[in-house]
Parts: C-alpha cells; structure tokens; sequence
C-alpha cells in the first residue's frame, strides 16, 4: 500500500552535517536530558531561563542556537515521575510534528535515557509521520531524515515492523469503496501477506453456500463478497500447536441497505472495515517480525449496498451454524457477516482463543466517547484481563462491559432463534450485538472489541494524523508477546 513516510534511522552518534539537534528537559529540571555529550548544556539553560514561560512542560519546545552553529531544539518531557514508553512515543510524534511544522529537513534527535526509551521516541516519530496522499496530483516529496542517537538498533527495528502493521491498516482503511470492494481487498491481502509467508486461502460466493448471514448482507451489491483466510505458523512448537485467532467485520461500504443511514455523513462508512484491517495488520506483523505463535485471521469481506434484491426487514436467512436468524434490521449487519466468520473459524481451527474486531455499534460512542476506549466483551475473565493489560500497556485502552443470560433473551425471536436487534427501547446496545456474536463461538474462549469509537480520528494526536488510526495492532502484538509467544 502506498503512503507517505519520514526516513527515520538509528545511529550511535549524531550526523555532523545536521544542523538541528533535538533534546529534552524534565519540568522544573535545570540540566538538559542529552546523550552524544557535544552540547553546551550551560550555554543552553542559562538562555532558556531568560525565558521563564519554558520549564519543560510535556511537549512544548524551544529552540536555540549554540556558538557553534547547530540549532538546538529542547522538548519538555513533562514530570520525570510519569515519564514512560507511552509518554517517549507521545513525544517522538511532537518532535516530527514541530520539525515538520518548522519545515526542518534533517534533525538529529539526542535525548539519554534506555534503550526501550528512545526507540520508543523513534517509534512516535514514525507513527506520526504517516500521510495518505496516493490520490493527490500534486505531492510534496518526503524529503525529513530525522537520526535518533542510540546504542541498540534491534528494539526500533522491531517497533518498525509493528509501524508497517499499522501503516498497512491506515492506508487500507483510507481507501475509497470504488477501489477497495471485496475482491479487490482479497487480493491485496494476498499480495501484501503472502510475500511474508503468510498462507492466504479466499473463499468467494460459490465457496459461501452454506454462508446464509454472510450472503444475506451482500446480496444488493454488484460486488460479490469475500472471506480471506490467513495462517501464519511461527510456533516454536509444532505446526499443530493450536492457533489464536482474529475475527474481522469487512463492510467496505456500509449503506444501511434497506434501513438505509441518513445521507450526512455517509461518507464516514468507507471504514466500516476497520475490524478486519486490523486483523490483516496484526497478521502482517506476526509475519513480519517472525512472531513464534500458530495464528489465523479470518475477515468477511461484504458491501452492504441497495438495489431490488437487496435483504429486506424481516428477511430469515440460516446461518453456517445451522441458526436461523430474523434480520429486522438491515443496518445491524455487521454482527451477521461475523457471524458466519467467526462459527467457521471455531469450527475449522479449533482455537485458543478467538478476539474479533469491528466498528460494530454507534452505541458504543455513545458510552464511551470518541478515541479514548474501545468496548470489550468476553466469555472468558483471563482473556479479558490479558487483552486490558496490553492496551493499557500500549495506550490503546479497553472497557468491559457485562455480558448475561438477561441481556442474551432479548434477542430471541418468535419465529426464528434468534434476532439481530433488539425491541425498540431495550436499550443496550452494544451488549446485544456482543450477546448475538456469542451465539456463533460455540464456547470457545472468545472476545469482542468494539471499535466504533477508535477506528478513525477526526483531529488527530500525538502518534497519528487526521484520519485512520490503525487502532488494534499495537494492543493486540503485545497481547500476543506478551501471553503466547513461548
């Protein structure tokens, strides 16, 4: 996929022929935070202190020039007791933010500290730097090095191969429909993945016949859907180890069908395939960085569009599972796709755990806001835990909501199993999407992140411009490095 990045690099000392060097300064501190030793720290303090209104405050700058003639650009790092990965990554996004606004070229980037740290600057500086501009006529050329003083080359390396996971997934979700639709999102997959050595199968309409919730969605659109199958085999183990599994939601284009969504706005659907990007970008860095784990990714890939066959209000179709379903809502389409997904994944590859992804409800804005949690929901107390602990590890936080029998009945229906909304005024739900996912994991150890609210930035922050975020990757790598990597 084509996007536009700065050309970040790691080296032991600074370029000489670069003429601005970034470093930093704890709030309230009074000695600058800088590695390569060839500044002069006096002279660059005691100017600062003729400026009282800069005292190292997270984020904010300000730049000198030393008598000899480099530029020095100070950073706050903000209170030493909070300083973290976390906050180094918020930090690399606002040094590439303010070179880039200062209209710098080259920068050399000199801040002491441990070698996860200033990877970690690196990392925030390549995330940042990200831009979608394939469609531009008119380009401005990517011209910013930016060199970040270090030791250790490999942890930026590895942070690296998780930036192109999220690039991948920015770059896929910005797509327009008329040229991400599902087969050409197959494709791309194939071509993306299986350069990495990731097996892809794809799966089209005469392969679905038994899919009635998948077809069911896609039936009003000229484009014909997808499932795209993706193993990735690393396991130090064997090849049979059981794998983990990730589940994608693949609208990419969501109408509302019949229950059509009211014009203003629209626009927004072409990344109602947010779910199933990520579980490619996940799958592209297991690959890439040779994660030792057996894992699969499973996306339904649909267009949910109208025309004289489209599914209609109170339509029943029979799911792969054999459960039949009341569609009383055409827009609640989502769950149906996932649906089919995730019954094939747990019936075909019997695995640890499956996590499915998808920009599910608008009800989850609703409790949760926009880019701060995503909604999570499980069957199993561990897996939930493990999957908060890595998002709070990497500042892509979850919120679990409750699951029960309670909210479970109000979506059954009179006149098929089960219904893919539920009465008007119930209320809740985001929980009754979950609770209708359920019903497909045939007890498999399972969870359900809901990234309505996460999937796509409408101001940008530190790490990420305007746009798609790539929310998923980064939570769902430490996930696996951390609980089943062995």
């Amino acid at each position: 996929m084509e996007c536009n990045q700065v050309k970040i690099t790691i080296s032991k000392v600074l370029s000489p022929s670069f003429k601005t060097v970034v470093t930093g300064l704890f709030e309230g501190e009074q000695a600058i935070v800088e590695s390569s030793g060839i500044l002069q720290d006096e002279q660059v303090i005691e100017y600062i202190k003729q400026f009282s209104d800069f005292n190292g405050k997270f984020g904010e700058c300000f730049s000198v020039t030393i008598s000899t003639g480099k530029n020095v650009m100070v950073i706050g790092l903000g209170n030493r007791n909070e300083w973290n990965e976390n906050q180094a990554l918020n930090i690399g996004g606002k040094i590439y933010h303010e070179l880039n606004r200062l209209k710098i070229k080259q920068a050399s980037v000199s801040i002491k500290d441990n070698e996860r740290i200033i990877a970690s600057i690196a990392y925030g500086a390549l995330l940042r730097s990200f831009s979608f501009d394939k469609y531009k006529t008119t380009k401005d050329p990517v011209d910013m090095e930016i060199t970040i003083v270090a030791e250790n080359t490999k942890i930026f390396e590895d942070f690296k191969q998780e930036g192109e996971g999220v690039f991948l997934v920015r770059s896929l979700v910005s797509e327009p429909p008329n040229v991400l639709y599902p087969e050409s999102y197959a494709d791309c997959i194939k071509n993306e993945l299986s350069k990495l050595g990731v097996e892809i199968e794809i799966l089209e309409k005469k392969d679905m016949k038994d899919m009635g919730a998948l077809l069911g969605v896609s039936q009003g659109s000229s484009k014909e859907p997808r499932l795209v199958i993706m193993r990735w085999n690393g396991s130090s183990k064997d090849k049979e180890d059981k794998p983990i599994a990730f589940v994608g939601k693949g609208i990419t284009f969501d109408t509302g069908g019949i229950s059509l969504k009211p014009s203003r706005g629209m626009e927004s659907m072409k990344y109602d395939m947010a779910g199933s990007a990520t579980v490619v970008g996940i799958m592209r860095t297991l690959a890439a960085r040779k994660a030792k784990v057996n894992a699969v990714g499973v996306v339904a890939l649909a267009e949910n569009a109208v025309d004289g066959n489209a599914q209609r209000p109170s339509d029943i179709v029979t799911s792969l599972s054999g459960q039949t379903i009341e569609v009383l809502n055409t827009d609640a389409e989502g769950r149906l796709i996932l649906a089919d997904a995730l019954w094939y994944t747990q019936d075909r590859f019997l695995p640890k755990c499956i996590i499915d992804l998808a920009t599910l409800t608008g009800a989850i804005v609703v409790a949760l806001g926009h880019n701060e949690y995503a909604g999570l929901f499980s069957n199993n107390d561990e897996l939930a835990s493990h999957l908060v602990n890595a998002g709070e590890e990497v500042n892509e936080k979850l919120w679990r909501f409750p699951m029960s029998k309670a909210y479970d009945k109000v979506i059954d229906s009179q006149i098929a199993d089960v219904q893919n909304i539920a009465p008007v005024g119930s209320g809740g739900d985001s929980i009754i999407a979950a609770q209708f996912l359920q019903r497909f994991v045939n007890n498999t150890c399972w969870a359900h992140l809901d990234i309505a609210g996460t999937a796509w930035h409408e101001k940008g922050n530190d790490i990420c411009p305007k746009g798609a975020v790539g929310f998923g990757v980064r939570l769902l790598n430490r996930f696996v490095e951390r609980y089943y990597e062995i």
